[in-house]
């Protein structure tokens, strides 16, 4: 079973997955190999989801800078029942943005909002899914989730009952949030959100100051930002009670710019692992059944990934049902007592063998990666 999240800047992972596949075949026709890429719930988890058959859908959407754009989701089954899987960064994501001349992102860390988000969500409920996870890496917005809950039928006011500007800097001027018009079907939804961050939304470790300057936030920026984070949870508070102040310092509630505190305390999501998420979608543990070998990856091996990022998740899976694993990587920091304290029989890295090639040609490294463990498993 080869189920690698992708190499970040070079290959998706279902690319990853194919190269070494190529190599195995290569060498071992003799083998049946299976192929389940994979992620960690950020970028790359409905790519992951599409390989493995989930449907993808296309909406109109409004990019985090209120542009007109299209961004997709997928459709499937978990537990028996419709389900979505929405990722943000499609809709609302950094990436999003578009670069000058020179490379640089025109980011507007006061403006960026979480609509397109929100927009998806509804179309995954017309769809009529009972489930919706959402995956919230890689955003580009620091509006505590405002855009999100205003697509799905809130209204955040200014003093004078006007709508308040999109984006993290508009909600200086919210008097108001009005969540009569929240979607009904909201409260017959189950929500998941994919989440590996544990910043609560306000202060030293909030969105703001944590994830802001990633987002283009000057030191200015960022206690703006924080400040109407923190408005934001009072002036919910008037609706909500209590509960809207407990779930600012939620674990993950800092996560995506604030998304993890709006999804868990208005939507009721259920905050989950990235991958122990995305490993659910797939159905890796399914699939693993009859397995002699897997092998997993990712484009950085490093002290990150022991926190639970992919090859960690896969590993644990593994584990438990007593196969070895095999990491491929494209650099790798860690030693190999740290990779076989983590439960993997070997590591691979292309930076150990070509520190530029991994770059330029990581396909073709992989391939050769799978032929040489390919041939080990002849020996």
């Amino acid at each position: 079973m080869i189920a690698p999240d992708k190499f970040r800047g070079t290959l998706e992972a279902a690319d990853v997955a194919e190269a070494v596949a190529s190599g195995l075949r290569a060498v071992r026709a003799d083998l049946d190999i299976r192929c389940c890429p994979v992620a960690d719930g950020g970028e790359g988890t409905l790519a992951a989801a599409l390989a493995n058959g989930w449907q993808p859908r296309v909406e109109p959407v409004t990019g985090p800078l209120g542009e007109a754009r299209t961004a997709s989701f997928g459709l499937g089954t978990l537990a028996d029942e419709p389900a979505a899987l929405v990722e943000l960064a499609l809709a609302s994501g950094l990436a999003l943005i578009p670069a000058d001349s020179s490379g640089a992102r025109r980011t507007d860390p006061l403006a960026a909002g979480s609509r397109g988000t929100g927009e998806l969500i509804r179309a995954a409920l017309d769809a009529g899914s009972s489930t919706v996870v959402l995956g919230i890496g890689g955003s580009a917005c620091t509006d505590g989730g405002a855009g999100l809950l205003s697509a799905l039928g809130a209204r955040f006011l200014d003093a004078g009952g006007t709508p308040i500007p999109p984006g993290g800097g508009g909600l200086a001027s919210l008097a108001r949030v009005d969540l009569s018009g929240l979607d009904p079907r909201i409260a017959q939804t189950r929500f998941v959100v994919a989440c590996d961050v544990d910043n609560p939304l306000n202060g030293p470790r909030g969105a703001a100051a944590v994830f802001g300057p990633q987002k283009g936030a000057r030191p200015g920026d960022v206690a703006a930002l924080d400040a109407n984070l923190a408005r934001l949870v009072d002036v919910l508070a008037q609706d909500l009670g209590e509960p809207a102040r407990t779930g600012a310092v939620r674990a993950g509630a800092g996560a995506a710019g604030g998304v993890g505190y709006a999804a868990m305390t208005v939507l009721g999501a259920e905050p989950r692992p990235g991958v122990d998420v995305v490993l659910g979608l797939v159905g890796l543990e399914a699939q693993l059944d009859g397995a002699d070998l897997v092998i997993t990856g990712e484009g950085s091996l490093d002290e990150q990934s022991l926190g639970g990022k992919t090859p960690l998740g896969v590993g644990r899976l593994a584990a438990r049902h007593g196969v070895p694993v095999i990491a491929v990587s494209g650099r790798c920091t860690l030693t190999a007592e740290q990779l076989g304290a983590a439960g993997f029989a070997a590591g691979y890295a292309l930076a150990d063998v070509d520190p530029v090639r991994c770059f330029t040609d990581p396909a073709t490294m992989l391939t050769e990666v799978g032929a040489e463990i390919g041939r080990r498993l002849a020996r």
